[in-house]
Formats: C-alpha cells, sequence, structure tokens
C-alpha cells in the first residue's frame, strides 16, 4: 500500500510541475528551460530514472538487485512518516507554484524580465521549491531507506544547491539592490 502511495506522491509531484508548464505555455511563456544554461544538468536524468524505477521495482516487484533495495531498516510507522512528509511537501510545492505566479521557471530564464517574486511563500524562503522538493525525497528516503535513495537524495542535494548558487547569481545580476535586500531579509532555505 506504501508503495503505490509514494508513486502516486511522485505523480502528483510531477502533475503540478508539468500542469503549471502546460498553463504558461498556453499563455505563451516557456517554463521549462532545464539545461539551457548548462547542458551538464542532463547528468542528473540517469539518476532521476533510477529512482523512478526503484520506486516502480518496489510497487510492482520489478527486478532490481538487492544491495540496492535492500532497506537499512525496516519500520512501517518511519514510512508512514515519510508518506506524511511528502504530502506535505507537495501542499508546499502547490502554494509555491501559486506564489510563483506567471514566473514559475525550471531553470534560469536570461531573457524574460518578470518582476522579483518575494511574497506567498517567497516571504518564508527564497528558495521555497526546492525547499519543497528537499522535503519530498527526505519522505521518500523515510519509505526507501536504502542505497538507491541515498545515493538520489545526495546527487540531488548536490544539483539544487549548484542550481541556487547560479540562480542567487542570476538574480544579484538582474535584480540588483532589490534581490540583495530580499536576501536581508529572508534567508536561503527556512
Amino acid at each position: 500500500m506504501i508503495h503505490y502511495l509514494s508513486l502516486l506522491a511522485f505523480v502528483l509531484l510531477v502533475a503540478l510541475a508539468a500542469g503549471r508548464g502546460w498553463m504558461l505555455r498556453r499563455r505563451g511563456i516557456n517554463a521549462f528551460l532545464f539545461g539551457a544554461t548548462d547542458k551538464s544538468d542532463f547528468l542528473l536524468m540517469p539518476a532521476v530514472a533510477l529512482f523512478l524505477y526503484s520506486i516502480l521495482a518496489s510497487a510492482f516487484g520489478l527486478p532490481l538487485p538487492a544491495v540496492l533495495k535492500t532497506p537499512f531498516f525496516i519500520e512501517r510507522a518511519v514510512s508512514w512518516l515519510g508518506l506524511a512528509v511528502c504530502a506535505i511537501s507537495l501542499v508546499w510545492f502547490a502554494l509555491t507554484l501559486r506564489s510563483f505566479g506567471t514566473s514559475f521557471r525550471v531553470g534560469i530564464d536570461e531573457h524574460s524580465a518578470d518582476k522579483l517574486v518575494t511574497n506567498g511563500m517567497f516571504a518564508l524562503s527564497r528558495n521555497p521549491i526546492y525547499v519543497g522538493f528537499l522535503a519530498f525525497f527526505i519522505g521518500m528516503l523515510l519509505i526507501y531507506p536504502n542505497v538507491v535513495m541515498c545515493v538520489v537524495f545526495a546527487l540531488l542535494l548536490a544539483a539544487i544547491y549548484r542550481q541556487i548558487l547560479r540562480e542567487e547569481k542570476f538574480l544579484r545580476q538582474h535584480y540588483g539592490a532589490e534581490y540583495v535586500e530580499y536576501c536581508r531579509r529572508v534567508r536561503r532555505y527556512l
């Protein structure tokens, strides 16, 4: 049961992002710029594929080497806690998408002149979308405490931190003093 619910949670996460991207596309805005700034972003895709396959393997009994999928511990209460963390992060993610308005992008949009978003979830964190992603994957790590999830989480953590640094550099150049003042008021994460 928990495996099916975790798969559903992942599908909902993807659906939220894809739905917002589709909605923006209908307004003539390309929200998916992943890899446009740096093609090395695509190096993360094998880890995401392994993550998704490991969930599918757990839910549907697909083959996966035991060394990768064997949990470090088995505790149903921890798995349910992980699912609750995923659910809360989905709500956080949805609220963040709402706060973004039409400024939501996957990647850095160097050609758009949107205003700096500082309200809603952005009043709590300068990077609420990444806080939501990290919380979601912490939840998944609690559901699937195995080698695959540890590797995926470590790679995701490094990729998110790298992306945050790139975005901060861009935002500082693009918005100048307004962004610097925002950084003084609001923390990077929480």
